[in-house]
C-alpha cells in the first residue's frame, strides 16, 4: 500500500499560523505592558461609561432634545463602536503578546476603523453646521433642523463610512503579503499593513489620499467656515451674556475638532510618510483611546443644561425605586 501524501495535521496548523498576522504593539517596551494594560482598561471602562451615559441622557431625558444633543447621542454611539472594536484587541496584545489574528479578523477590525472614522467625521461636521444654525440663524432654525432631517443628516453619517471603508479594505487585502507578518501596530491600520504589502500600491496609496482629503479635509474646510460665519455673528451680538453663551456652546465641538482631526490627518493623509512605528502608534492612541475618552467629560463639564439632566434622571429614578 503506497504511503499516503496527506499532510499531517501540525503542517496544516503550522501553515495556517504562518498565514496569520501578529500584532506588535508596545513590543518595543515590554516592560511597560502591564502598567499599559492597566492605562488602557481604565481608559476603555471610562469611555463606554461616560458616552453609554450621554446616550442615556439624552434619550430619557425631555430637556435634552435640542438637534445638538441628538447629534451627541451618536456620535456617543460612534465612539462606543470604535472602543468596542479597538480597545479589546489592544488589551489582548498587552497581556498575550505574539497571539496570531487571522486575515478575517484584521480586515473586520480594518474595516470597522475605516467606518467609525468616517462616520465621525461626518457627525462633526454635522455638528459645527448645528451650531451655524442656532447662532447665525435662529428665527429659521426650528423650520430647517427638523426631526425628519436630524434622523436624515445621522443615517447618511452612519451609512457613508460602510462603502468607503469596504471598497478599501477588500483592496488592500487583496495585494499580497510577504515576508513576516509581523504587524508594527496596536490594530490593523492602512500603514502598518502597507508596509507588509510586497506589491505596487501607488495607486492605492493616491486613492487613500483622495479619499482622506473628501472625508477629512473638505469636512474641516465647512466647519472652519461655519466656526467663521459663528465668531462674526458673535461680535455682533449686543450683550456680552449672548455672546458667551454661544461661544460656550460651541467651545466643546471645537475641543474634540482639533483633538481628532489634528491626530487622523497626520495618519491618513501619508500612510507610507516616514514617520516611526512607534510614534504612528502614540499618535493613534489619540483618536482611538483618548478622544473617545474625553468627550464625555468636555461636552458635559462645559454644558449646564447636561449637568441639571444628570441631576434630574438621577432623582426621579431615585424617587422610583423608592417608590
Amino acid at each position: 500500500m503506497p504511503p499516503s501524501s496527506a499532510a499531517p495535521p501540525w503542517a496544516n496548523q503550522s501553515h495556517a499560523r504562518e498565514l496569520e498576522f501578529v500584532l506588535l504593539g508596545f513590543a518595543h517596551v515590554p516592560s511597560l505592558r502591564p502598567m499599559l494594560s492597566v492605562l488602557f482598561l481604565a481608559a476603555f471602562l471610562l469611555t463606554l461609561l461616560g458616552n453609554t451615559l450621554i446616550v442615556l441622557l439624552t434619550s430619557l431625558d425631555p430637556g435634552l432634545r435640542a438637534p445638538m444633543y441628538f447629534f451627541l447621542r451618536h456620535l456617543g454611539l460612534v465612539e462606543i463602536c470604535f472602543s468596542l472594536d479597538v480597545a479589546p484587541r489592544l488589551l489582548v496584545t498587552l497581556l498575550r503578546p505574539g497571539r496570531g489574528l487571522s486575515p478575517t479578523s484584521c480586515a473586520l477590525q480594518l474595516l470597522l476603523v475605516l467606518s467609525c472614522v468616517t462616520s465621525e467625521c461626518l457627525l462633526l461636521t454635522v455638528m459645527a453646521w448645528d451650531r451655524f444654525l442656532a447662532i447665525c440663524r435662529p428665527l429659521h432654525y426650528g423650520a430647517i433642523m427638523s426631526l425628519r432631517l436630524c434622523h436624515l443628516l445621522a443615517t447618511t453619517c452612519w451609512l457613508s463610512g460602510a462603502p468607503v471603508s469596504l471598497v478599501f479594505t477588500i483592496w488592500l487585502f487583496n495585494f499580497p503579503f510577504c515576508g513576516p507578518r509581523g504587524i508594527r501596530h496596536f490594530f490593523c491600520d492602512i500603514a502598518p499593513l502597507l508596509s507588509l504589502v510586497c506589491a505596487d500600491t501607488r495607486v492605492f496609496e493616491a486613492s487613500v489620499f483622495v479619499a482622506t482629503v473628501l472625508i477629512m479635509i473638505v469636512p474641516v474646510c465647512l466647519i472652519v467656515m461655519s466656526y467663521t460665519r459663528i465668531l462674526a455673528a458673535v461680535l455682533w451680538m449686543p450683550s456680552a451674556s449672548g455672546r458667551h453663551k454661544a461661544l460656550s456652546t460651541c467651545a466643546s465641538h471645537l475641543i474634540v475638532v482639533i483633538l481628532f482631526y489634528g491626530t487622523t490627518g497626520v495618519i491618513h493623509l501619508r500612510p507610507k510618510a516616514s514617520y516611526s512605528p512607534e510614534s504612528k502608534q502614540v499618535v493613534s492612541l489619540s483618536y482611538t483611546m483618548v478622544t473617545p475618552m474625553l468627550n464625555p467629560l468636555i461636552y458635559s463639564l462645559r454644558n449646564k443644561e447636561f449637568k441639571a439632566a444628570l441631576g434630574r434622571v438621577f432623582l426621579q429614578r431615585r424617587s422610583t425605586f423608592t417608590l
